[in-house]
C-alpha cells in the first residue's frame, strides 16, 4: 500500500535503519540512511519552467523528471535537474510511461558537462503521492540505488516550503505476509551557494508587477510574514504542550534550539530599549503626519484644479451655444432674403407678362 503508514507493534516486527529491530517497523539498507534533502532554487526554477511548458500545450497532469547531485555524508544535495517525457493513464494508475531512453541520453550530455552531478532521484509536481510511485521508483532504482523522490508543489496554497522528500523503504510484518515497499518521510530544505543567491536576489529584483506598488507590496510580505510567524509559533506551543502533557518526548535539541530563539529576544523591560523604541515610533509618525499634510494639500489642490476646470468647460458652453444660436438666426434672416427675392422676382414675372398681354391686345386693335 503506498503512504505514509505504521504499523502497529503487534503487525510489524521493529527494525532499526540498519536493518536490525526499529520502532517504526519499516526496513532500510545502511547506505540508505537519509537525515536531510537540500533543494537548490535552480531544481525550483527548472521544475516550474518545465511545469509551464507541458501546460502551455494543455497538459495539466503532473510532470516528473530525474534530479541530480551528490551525497555528502547523510545529506542530499540536490543541485541540478532535467525533465523526462512522462505520461499516465486517469483511470488507471498501474498504466504509465517513462521515456527511460531519453534519461539516459540526457543524463549522458550532462555527466560531459559536470561529472560530479549524478542521478541521486527523481521528482513530480503531485501535490501529493501517487499510488504508481513506487513502481516508478523502482524504475529509477536502475540508475541510482538510493534513489530519493522529492515532491514540488507548484502552486501551493498554503505557507511554507514547496518540498517534501521521501525515500523507499521496506514494511515488514511478523504475519508472516511478504514485505510490501512504502514511503517514508524525509526532512527537506531548500539551500543555495553565494552565487546562486546573487542570482535568484537578481532575477527577482527584474520581476516587477505594475499592478501592485512598492507599499503596497511591503505590507503585502509583511502580512505574510506575520502569518507564517503566527503558524509555526502555534506549531511550537502546541509541541511544547503535548512535551508538558507527557504525549510527546522530550528532545533535548529542540529545547535547546528554542531557548536560543527566546536568547535572541530583545529585553523590553530595559530603560535603554524602552527610549530607542519611543524615538524609533516618533520618527515613524513624524513621516506619516507629514505624509498625511501633505496627501491634504495635495486633494485641495486637485479640488481647486477641479473647480477651474469646470467653470472653463460652462464658459465654453456657454460660447458655443451663443455662436450655435447666432448662426441658426442668420440662417433664418438668410431664408427671409431669399424668400423676398423670389417674391419680387415673382412679381416681376407678372408684371412682363400683363405687358405683354396688352402690347397683344393693342396689336390686334
Amino acid at each position: 500500500m503506498l503512504g505514509l503508514r505504521r504499523p502497529p507493534v503487534s503487525e510489524a516486527t521493529k527494525r532499526r535503519p540498519d536493518g536490525s529491530d526499529s520502532e517504526s517497523g519499516l526496513r532500510m539498507p545502511p547506505d540508505l540512511a537519509v537525515e536531510r534533502v537540500v533543494v537548490h532554487p535552480l531544481v525550483l526554477l527548472s521544475v516550474v519552467d518545465h511545469f509551464n511548458r507541458i501546460g502551455k500545450v494543455g497538459n495539466q497532469k503532473r510532470v516528473v523528471g530525474v534530479l541530480l547531485g551528490s551525497w555528502q555524508k547523510k545529506i542530499l544535495d540536490v543541485s541540478n535537474s532535467f525533465a523526462v517525457p512522462f505520461d499516465e493513464d486517469d483511470k488507471d494508475d498501474s498504466v504509465w510511461f517513462l521515456d527511460h531512453d531519453y534519461l539516459e541520453n540526457m543524463y549522458g550530455m550532462f555527466k560531459k558537462v559536470n561529472a560530479r552531478e549524478r542521478i541521486v532521484g527523481w521528482y513530480h509536481t503531485g501535490p501529493k503521492l501517487h499510488k504508481n510511485d513506487i513502481a516508478i521508483n523502482e524504475l529509477m532504482k536502475r540508475y541510482c540505488s538510493n534513489s530519493v523522490l522529492v515532491i514540488i508543489d507548484v502552486k501551493p496554497k498554503d505557507l511554507g516550503l514547496p518540498t517534501e522528500a521521501y525515500i523507499s523503504v521496506e514494511e515488514v510484518h511478523d504475519d508472516g505476509t511478504p514485505t510490501s515497499k512504502t514511503f517514508e518521510h524525509v526532512t527537506s530544505e531548500i539551500g543555495a551557494e553565494e552565487a546562486e543567491e546573487v542570482g535568484v536576489e537578481h532575477l527577482l529584483r527584474d520581476i516587477k508587477d505594475t499592478t501592485v506598488g512598492t507599499l503596497s507590496q511591503r505590507i503585502t510580505n509583511q502580512v505574510h510574514g506575520l502569518k507564517g510567524l503566527n503558524s509555526k509559533l502555534l506549531d511550537i506551543r502546541g509541541y511544547l504542550e503535548r512535551v508538558a502533557l507527557g504525549k510527546l518526548p522530550i528532545n533535548h535539541q529542540i529545547i535547546y534550539q528554542l531557548q536560543d530563539v527566546f536568547n535572541l529576544l530583545p529585553d523590553v523591560n530595559l530603560q535603554e530599549f524602552v527610549k530607542a523604541f519611543y524615538l524609533k515610533t516618533n520618527d515613524q509618525m513624524v513621516v506619516v503626519y507629514l505624509a498625511s499634510l501633505i496627501r491634504s494639500v495635495v486633494a485641495l489642490h486637485n479640488l481647486i484644479n477641479n473647480k477651474i476646470a469646470n467653470r472653463d468647460a460652462e464658459k465654453k458652453e456657454g460660447q458655443e451655444k451663443e455662436e450655435s444660436k447666432k448662426e441658426r438666426k442668420d440662417e433664418k434672416d438668410k431664408d427671409k432674403e431669399k424668400d423676398k427675392d423670389k417674391e419680387k422676382e415673382k412679381e416681376k414675372e407678372k408684371g412682363s407678362s400683363e405687358s405683354k398681354k396688352e402690347e397683344g391686345k393693342k396689336e390686334k386693335k
